[in-house]
């Protein structure tokens, strides 16, 4: 099903040809690339994930931020199979067709994972990684994912999964619940959206963890980024990823949900332009 980018939305960037999937993707800045990948919940996009982000990263590198296959504006074809390795082959020819060797990665849970894939698959692809909330380890499904996984919309349900994402309450309400539940009804996405993470869930889960012995070979610096208090994904995760990739460092929010790069905005947009600024990507030769 093609999707139309004729609506006047931020949500909306430009629409490039990535492995004849028309793609929405947003790239602004300038400088080494960084490549943001968004979280599952029902109705994301790029934008709606990294509308914050975005623009403080954008000051000092060339950001791209693309609605993965299936989410957002980007195509669904018929008959496509959503799963870690169509998502991965999606994000490279991303890369491909911006003319992108080599990138930073930041993923966000589920895109944590997909970054995490990106790292094991296409290690060539990756200088640094930023992995915020992420799922990737092998971990008991929560009660939030699970509520995530299993939205059926409304704007009662779009407004309890808000609940669910944020510490600081003030954060969602009404009027969010309702235009994101818009978003979910978008012809098309709530399909596909049922299609990715079937019940049981927990299998759903486990088809986007990787190898224990696959994570611990990432030769990328890595910074790990957690909320306290995520109820989505477990803080454990955390840790577990710190354990395991060699060049890891870890910053934990307190007071805070799985919403990092929103409830601490700033902060996390600091932390990550600080490591990269020191993790520079190799210099390209002629």
């Amino acid at each position: 099903m093609t999707m139309s980018a004729g609506d006047v939305s931020p949500e909306v960037g430009v629409m490039i040809d990535a492995g004849h999937i028309r793609t929405n993707v947003h790239d602004v800045g300038d400088g080494d690339a960084v490549l943001l990948l968004h979280g599952s919940g029902p109705g994301v996009t790029a934008w709606a994930n990294w509308r914050l982000t975005i623009p403080a990263l954008a000051e000092h590198h060339r950001v791209i931020a693309p609605d993965i296959v299936g989410f957002g504006f980007t195509d669904r074809p018929d008959g496509m199979r959503y799963d870690l390795a169509q998502w991965t082959e999606h994000a490279v020819t991303v890369l491909d067709a911006l003319g992108v060797s080599r990138c930073h990665v930041v993923g966000n849970s589920f895109g944590g994972s997909l970054a995490l894939s990106l790292a094991i698959h296409h290690p060539d692809r990756v200088g640094s990684l930023v992995l915020m909330g992420a799922a990737g380890v092998p971990f008991p499904l929560t009660e939030g994912l699970d509520a995530v996984w299993g939205y059926e919309p409304s704007v009662e349900s779009m407004e309890r999964l808000l609940e669910i994402f944020a510490f600081d309450q003030t954060l969602v309400g009404r009027d969010l619940a309702e235009l994101r539940f818009q978003a979910s009804i978008r012809p098309g996405v709530q399909e596909a959206f049922a299609q990715m993470f079937p019940p049981p869930r927990q299998e759903a889960l486990d088809a986007i963890t990787h190898d224990i012995s696959d994570i611990a070979r990432i030769p990328a610096p890595t910074l790990i980024v957690h909320g306290r208090d995520d109820e989505v994904i477990p803080l454990s995760n955390a840790f577990r990823l710190l354990e395991l990739i060699d060049r890891a460092e870890l910053h934990v929010f307190g007071r805070c949900g799985h919403w990092t790069q929103i409830e601490h905005a700033d902060a996390f947009s600091s932390l990550v332009l600080d490591f990269l600024a020191r993790n520079p990507l190799p210099a390209r030769h002629s």
